[in-house]
Formats: C-alpha cells, structure tokens, sequence
C-alpha cells in the first residue's frame, strides 16, 4: 500500500512543480520561487521514498538508507521553503529575512548532524535501517528525533500558526483558501511526527507494535496532498470562474424572498421578465443579480414614505430577547421596515413618523458588500420570528390618514 500511495504522491508532487515552475517563469516572484523549491524537493523526496526505487538505490550505491537520508533532506527543504514563503507574507522583509535565515542555519545544522549519525551507521558490522524498527541503536533513535523533532515538530507547528494567523487578514479570497488548506497539511504532518515518536517510543521501550509503515505512508499522502493544493491554490483557484458563478447564482437565490415581494407590490420594478426563469439567470448570472440589486434598492427606496421611525424601537426591542449579533440585529430591523413598508403600501398609508433617510445601515466595501447585505436582509425578511413579532406589533400602532399617491413622483 505505501509504495501505491507515494506513486501517487510523487506524480501530483511532479505535476504540481512542472505548473508552478511554468508560473515563475512567466511571472516571477520571491513566494512563487520558494514555493517552487518546495515542491521540486518534495516530488524528489516522495520519488525516492518509494520502496522499490529506494532499495535500487540502496544496493546500487551499497550504501544502505541513502535514498532515505536524501529524502528525509528533501523533507527538511520543502518545510524551509514554506516557512520563508510564509514569513515573508507575515512580517516586514526585514524581519522575514532575519528569521529566514535562522531557520536554514537550524534547519542545515540539524541535517549535518543527520548525515553524521548515518555515516556512523555505516561503520557497524551488521547494517541497520533508519527506521523505527531499529530504534534500539542510539544512533538511530537520535537521527528520528532530530529529523522529527527540527523537520516536522518545530516547522509544522510555526506553518499552522502563521498559515491561520494570515489567513484571517488576508483579502485574497483564494489565497486565503489556500493557507487554511497548506495549516491542515501542516497539521497532518504533525500527526505523522507524532506518530513516528509513538512507535519510536513503543521499541526503545522493548515492544513490537506493528503498522507504522501503512500509518505514516496515510498520514504523508493525506499531509503531501493538501500541502499541494494549498499551496498552488492562489495561481489557479481564480482561474475557477465557476466557483464564482455558483457563489451568484447563490446570492441570486437568496435575494428572491425579498424582490418577489417587492416586484409584487411595484410591478413597474421590474424590467426583465426573462429572469424569473432559472435558465435565463444562468445563462447571464452577472447581469440577472445586477438586475435584482437594482429592482430591490429601487424598490426600497420607493418605500421609503411608508417607513416609519416607531418601528426600529419595535424590532430592536423583539431583537433584544433573540440574542442577535450586531449585523444580524441591523438586518432584522431593516427587513422589519420593509415588511411593515409593505403592509402600508398596500394599504395605502404613509408613515406617521417618516424615517430619517440616513437610518438604515448601508455596507462600505462597495457592489460585493452590498450583494452580502442584501442577501442577509432578505433571508432574515422570510425567516425571521423577530420581524414577524414586529409586523404583528406595528399594527397597533396609530397610523396617519392620509394616503399617498404615485411614490415615485
């Protein structure tokens, strides 16, 4: 099973360098470089951990676990290179060089001494493999803590932390996407190290679990895999305009409760009948939600002579026994309005006490936020208990006699 899985790593780990490496080329950058180094040692070092190859290698050089110590190499180069892409993300380009470089003087000191306690292995009469089965030499057992303990303990833990803690500042979406995947990895990675000392652990003790091969060749594949993509997801995730379209075509969606109710009270809203159609909103997704935005904020705003100021009282004073959020609460107050603007419209009513134009909440990261905004004040318009309590509510409130006529003049 190991040698299936790292075959199937070492060719999405080629596959993977081959498109990134074509990137830089075309657009180099520092970050895409380190993430092209990252993924060159890996689809080298996951090529040489396969068995059969390993063992050609082993008995052609006569040299037993060199192809492991040069993979393990590998290993250390590929989480060096992600933490100098990270750290230079995170922190200011001095400071990111400065803890770059303390991290390759670690990280070269621990693999000298790596090679060093395999070159003393290769003194023994009898060979030893570098693995936990043979943990019982010190030699053995200090080579698996240094390259468990610096190569994936110390690294993985510091890309988990950076990974998340830029992930939550970062404004690219895709990017975004791909540090919280590359923190799983990390994560995974982790388990893999943790893993290996258990087992390491359990010989040095005097017994003889078994499985740690199949273990750690999941735990690799499943860590290698999600590194990959997350790595790589920034170059080719906004290249999946689909996911786009779908996230519209959702907003389209959730916006309908609210515009149905306002193109059935001002039919004049509504300028493409088309658009009721599924298929004909698919078909031009941007232009059907532009569309839908428009004819809502048209059709707020054609209500606005039939908001009333009484009624923010009354929806906050039902939203304080909901336990809202704040965006929540300035949703639910909003689509209150509407469904009470509503009720007057068809009644023909205007608001006793007019609300001031500028007291509906308005979003500040322009046509997506707007979009967003919309989307949650229509989903708390069809669903909301606290806006059917206020409907209900405002009713008894006094109302004005006079009736408007065309609120659009």
């Amino acid at each position: 099973m190991d040698t299936l899985l790292y075959a199937v790593c070492a060719v999405a780990g080629w596959f993977a360098f081959g498109y990134m490496l074509r990137l830089q080329h075309r657009q180099p950058s520092q970050a895409r470089g380190a993430i092209c180094v990252a993924l060159g040692a890996f689809a080298a070092g996951i090529t040489l951990a396969i068995p059969p190859l390993a063992s050609s290698i082993d008995h052609a050089s006569d040299l037993p676990n060199l192809a492991k110590v040069i993979s393990h190499g590998c290993a250390m180069t590929i989480a060096a290179s992600a933490e100098h892409m990270l750290l230079h993300l995170a922190l200011p380009p001095a400071r990111a060089a400065a803890r770059s470089r303390l991290w390759v003087w670690a990280t070269s000191s621990a693999f000298l001494a790596m090679v060093a306690l395999f070159a003393y292995t290769l003194t023994y009469d009898t060979p030893v493999l570098l693995t936990v089965e043979y943990a019982r030499d010190p030699a053995v057992t200090a080579y698996l803590l240094i390259f468990m303990v610096v190569g994936f303990f110390a690294y993985c833990t510091d890309i988990t932390r950076l990974c998340w803690r830029f992930a939550r500042i970062c404004g690219r979406p895709w990017l975004r996407r791909g540090l919280r995947i590359t923190a799983v990895g990390a994560a995974f990675a982790l388990l893999y190290s943790t893993n290996k000392i258990a087992y390491l652990i359990a010989y040095r003790s005097g017994h003889q679990p078994t499985g740690e091969r199949e273990i750690a060749a999941v735990l690799v594949t499943i860590s290698a895999l999600l590194m990959m993509i997350g790595l790589t997801m920034p170059a080719w995730g906004p290249i999946l305009a689909i996911t786009r379209r779908w996230d519209d075509f959702r907003s389209f969606q959730r916006l309908e409760p609210l515009w149905r109710d306002l193109v059935t009270a001002l039919p004049e809203l509504e300028l493409d009948t088309s658009l009721r159609r599924r298929l004909g909103a698919v078909r031009d997704i941007d232009y059907a939600l532009t569309r839908r935005v428009a004819e809502i904020r048209d059709g707020c705003l054609a209500l606005r002579p039939y908001m009333d100021v009484r009624v923010t009282a009354l929806a906050e004073q039902h939203a304080k026994r909901a336990d809202l959020t704040a965006d929540e609460r300035r949703a639910t107050i909003e689509a209150a309005h509407l469904a009470c603007a509503l009720r007057a419209h068809h009644r023909g009513l205007s608001a006793a006490l007019p609300l001031p134009p500028d007291d509906l909440h308005r979003p500040s990261d322009g046509y997506a936020g707007e979009i967003s905004w919309l989307a949650l004040v229509s989903s708390t318009y069809a669903r909301s208990l606290v806006v059917a309590q206020t409907l209900a509510a405002s009713r008894r409130l006094p109302v004005q006699n006079s009736a408007l006529g065309d609120t659009r003049r």
